[in-house]
């Protein structure tokens, strides 16, 4: 082989060895070695080294940024009734931490106005669905009464016995006219004040609903829940007395 071709040869290994990647995607000797933003970890291309290469809110885990869960800066990136303290939401522990006019109850914030019973309200409101509301108008008897609905635990369906009940108390409902009939649903003791509150109304607007079918206009019949807060219940027994709704005329 001549001199000149020797030294081409030399000169396109050369070249091919220096355009030649010296380790595929994603090994590594260094971070030029990775993508744009990516560092070189332990011989291999990783998104992060540390996590003050991650993005706000992002931790690294086995060289990946993940998302802290339940991270925060501030009370409103918190679901509701949380605070967010030293960037995680947490439960509170005073009113001071729920904002102006808020109150810490049971860990849970409450803003102005929210309840999670009647004793969070102004005297004589009520706690509904979380709530403070204005007092009910005061009952009055009218010429007939709807006997009292009853449900089977934790249910709002209404049973063959409540919608025979519910043929006659839609009759003495639109019998008396310009009146109007607030429907209670009540729970037995068992379970939170929110659930309770939650499967009142259901149990409520069940009632509702089956009168509207038979004929009472809306605009005479409001659903409201009592929740637990007025059970007497200790055994299973009375309890079942406890799941009901009431018609009281207004």
């Amino acid at each position: 082989m001549s001199r000149a071709l020797a030294s081409v040869g030399i000169l396109a290994l050369t070249f091919f060895v220096a355009g030649c990647p010296s380790k595929p995607y994603p090994n590594c000797d260094n971070d030029k070695d990775c993508r744009e933003g990516e560092f070189c970890v332990n011989k291999k291309c990783q998104q992060c080294r540390q996590s003050s290469d991650c993005d706000k809110g992002q931790t690294c885990k086995g060289g990946r940024c993940e998302r802290i869960e339940g991270f925060c800066e501030n009370n409103f990136e918190c679901p509701e009734g949380k605070v967010c303290k030293s960037n995680r939401c947490t439960a509170c522990q005073n009113d001071g931490e729920c904002g102006d006019g808020g109150r810490c109850r049971n860990g849970r914030c409450l803003a102005p106005g929210q309840c999670s019973s009647d004793d969070d309200c102004p005297e004589n409101y009520e706690c509904q669905a979380n709530r403070c509301v204005a007092p009910p108008k005061p009952a009055a008897a009218g010429p007939c009464t709807p006997a009292a609905v009853y449900f089977n635990f934790d249910e709002f369906v209404l049973t063959s016995d409540a919608t025979s009940a519910l043929q006659e108390a839609a009759k003495c409902i639109k019998s008396v006219q310009g009146r109007t009939v607030r429907i209670e649903g009540h729970c037995d003791p068992r379970g939170t004040e929110e659930y309770n509150l939650a499967l009142g109304d259901r149990r409520a607007r069940s009632v509702v609903n089956h009168l509207k079918r038979l004929g009472v206009p809306s605009n005479r019949l409001r659903p409201v829940s009592k929740g637990k807060l007025e059970a007497t219940g200790s055994d299973e027994t009375s309890w079942a007395r406890d799941r009901k709704v009431l018609f009281i005329w207004e």
